[in-house]
């Protein structure tokens, strides 16, 4: 128990560390961060659970007014801005992410876990993200789609780092990845 929580909060705290990379913010109100790679990688190595758990505890904080979202942002108002049918996807995206892994026993954790941020942190998040950004922009949710394809070359990159690192922590420690465990 005391190991599960100590991962849930070293994984949130991960997540607000990936703020602190440069980003850029598009003309449309959203940054590109590697926050997303945070959030793979909690689904990735800790499962559905305790990935999804990290994931909402890092809202909670930035929900608490903690400046942890890129940009030095947080606070309720975080939740009301284009990019927060992202941030409301995040634990969804970390759940799917981390379930496919527990589930899928492929012959490479790699391609599994590669396969599964690709499903989990990029489908799964953009269902939330497009929807978002078409109630806060007034727009058709094709049009909010057209506006985040530029994020899609970026996220599949981190996608395969998720996959990467993870199998990479898995042949180092098994023990450490609690969604082979």
């Amino acid at each position: 128990m005391e190991r599960n929580l100590t991962l849930v909060a070293l994984f949130a705290a991960l997540i607000a560390a990936l703020a602190l990379i440069p980003q850029f913010t598009l003309a449309f109100g959203v940054p590109i961060t590697a926050q997303s790679l945070g959030i793979m990688l909690c689904g990735t190595v800790l499962g559905s659970k305790r990935g999804a758990l990290a994931v909402l505890l890092f809202m909670l904080l930035v929900a608490m007014g903690l400046p942890l979202l890129a940009g030095g942002r947080g606070g309720l108002g975080s939740f009301m801005l284009p990019s927060s049918g992202f941030l409301i996807g995040f634990p969804f995206a970390a759940f799917v992410t981390g379930l496919i892994v527990e589930k899928w026993q492929g012959p490479s954790l790699a391609i599994v876990a590669g396969v599964a941020s690709v499903i989990g942190g990029i489908v799964v998040l953009y269902i939330f993200g497009i929807a978002g950004l078409a109630i806060a922009l007034d727009k058709s949710v094709l049009e909010a789609a057209a506006l985040v394809t530029v994020f899609i070359p970026g996220d599949i990159i981190k996608a395969v780092l998720a996959g990467l690192i993870t199998a990479a922590l898995f042949k180092a420690r098994p023990a450490s990845v609690l969604s082979r465990a």
